[in-house]
């Protein structure tokens, strides 16, 4: 029956595949260009290396050979968290790190360039039949990890058919996505049972992945990689090197920020309307923007200058802020856990215009105050948790905003109390990397 209902799933997706990437082909070229991708990057999507690559990969240590799978920046850098660890716990591991987007590349390729002989950055491929099997036949891993949610249907059962094990590491699956997703149980499920294991982040996660018929033995809570404060500190040298930034900007160290972190559009405008508001209470006040998508920094500027901001950029060296109103966009990728660091209160985007939210954890792992919108649906067991201990506040829109901010730049005690319970409520993750590397290690033993 499970060979059946496994075979039928598969015969569907590998009907609907082609169709969805005929659809979804020129949105996704346009999105590649917008973010710096090249052509030949597409080649790696279909399985086709450069010998180059090939000789890399085949260089790598093979007693403990990985090929481990995260799409973009949030997940490479959970990642790098657990690749840092495995490196460390075992000199016979070497890995392969398949990412989907150009900036999640640039941080894998960022990473490999600091290991060089130990990991080799890929793009990851197309999910097409055969191609999976390709894959995994050049590279030969002892398991295949993939980060969060990328369970592709072929490339799992490719490594199942090659009794190649198949770990589901820091496992996401909201309590929206589990109710949309048991309505395709009879599709979903067989490739979920698959997985060797399922490594989750929180004790109510445990269900949902049994409501899919994944074997209880094979779930195992190991907390989450992302809020883990092992290891997960920034460097003083990093944190240096962007107040920097912020003097040769015209920031000076005594001045308050306020930082909005992962913007989404319509937020910029929203978010820098509180600033401005802010100022009469706060005249020194600096606003930081970070944006989701750093491709969007013209849209952004263009907003801002609407409303009387002249924002400067990241990426230019010698732009300084304007005296009246300091507004700084942080055009550049894989720096927002650091700029962090050097905020007075951080505001959370895609949690007031968009549904989801982004993840407060870095923040608060900073030990920073911590606001955010409505719309925090991809992290409700997190939101959960901060809002519990005090760590965090939600509000209901920009004018709830602007009161609870100006209260906490205001009111610096009751900032540093909210930072510290926020700090505080993340100990649950404590060792969560160690958990999910111990793990791995003997999955395949």
């Amino acid at each position: 029956m499970l060979m059946a209902s496994k075979a039928l799933s598969l015969l569907l997706y590998n009907i609907l595949m082609p169709v969805g990437f005929l659809v979804m082909l020129p949105g996704a070229i346009v999105k590649m260009r917008r973010r710096n991708g090249k052509w030949r990057d597409l080649l790696q999507r279909f399985g086709a290396f450069n010998a180059e690559t090939r000789a890399a990969i085949a260089a790598l240590p093979s007693a403990q050979r990985l090929w481990v799978h995260a799409v973009s920046v949030g997940e490479v850098n959970v990642a790098v968290k657990l690749m840092t660890r495995l490196l460390q716990a075992d000199a016979g591991v070497g890995i392969v790190l398949s990412t989907t987007t150009p900036t999640g590349h640039a941080l894998a390729a960022e990473f490999a360039a600091k290991h060089i002989g130990r990991v080799v950055p890929i793009y990851s491929p197309l999910d097409f039949f055969k191609v999976g099997w390709k894959m995994l036949k050049l590279i030969q891993p002892k398991q295949l990890v993939l980060v969060e949610a990328e369970v592709w249907p072929n490339l799992t059962a490719a490594a199942a058919r090659r009794r190649i094990p198949v770990s589901l590491v820091n496992a996401r699956l909201s309590p929206r996505s589990a109710r949309r997703y048991l309505k395709f149980s009879w599709l979903i499920g067989p490739i979920f049972r698959m997985l060797k294991q399922v490594l989750v982040q929180e004790q109510a996660d445990i269900a949902r992945w049994q409501g899919f018929g994944v074997d209880p033995s094979r779930i195992h809570l190991t907390g989450s990689i992302k809020y883990d404060p092992d290891g997960a500190a920034v460097s003083e040298a990093k944190v240096g090197e962007l107040h920097g930034v912020l003097a040769r900007a015209g920031v000076l160290p005594a001045q308050p920020v306020f930082l909005a972190a992962s913007t989404h559009a319509g937020e910029e405008v929203e978010i820098a309307r509180v600033f401005q508001k802010l100022r009469q209470s706060v005249p020194d006040l600096v606003l930081l923007i970070v944006p989701r998508h750093v491709e969007r920094r013209a849209e952004i500027v263009a907003a801002l200058q609407t409303i009387g901001l002249q924002p400067a950029l990241r990426s230019n060296e010698t732009a300084t802020v304007a005296p009246a109103a300091p507004c700084l966009i942080i055009d550049t990728t894989g720096e927002l856990a650091a700029w962090q660091h050097l905020a007075t209160v951080v505001v959370i985007g895609k949690s007031f215009l968009a549904e989801g939210g982004q993840n407060p954890a870095e923040a608060a792992l900073a030990k920073k105050p911590v606001l955010f919108g409505p719309h925090m649906e991809n992290f409700t067991p997190l939101v959960d948790l901060l809002l519990k201990h005090e760590g965090a506040r939600q509000v209901s829109g920009f004018e709830e905003l602007t009161t609870a901010c100006r209260e906490l730049l205001t009111s610096p005690g009751a900032a540093e109390r909210m930072a510290a319970n926020g700090n505080a409520a993340l100990v649950a993750h404590h060792g969560a990397t160690k958990r999910t590397v111990e793990r791995i290690l003997g999955a395949h033993q």
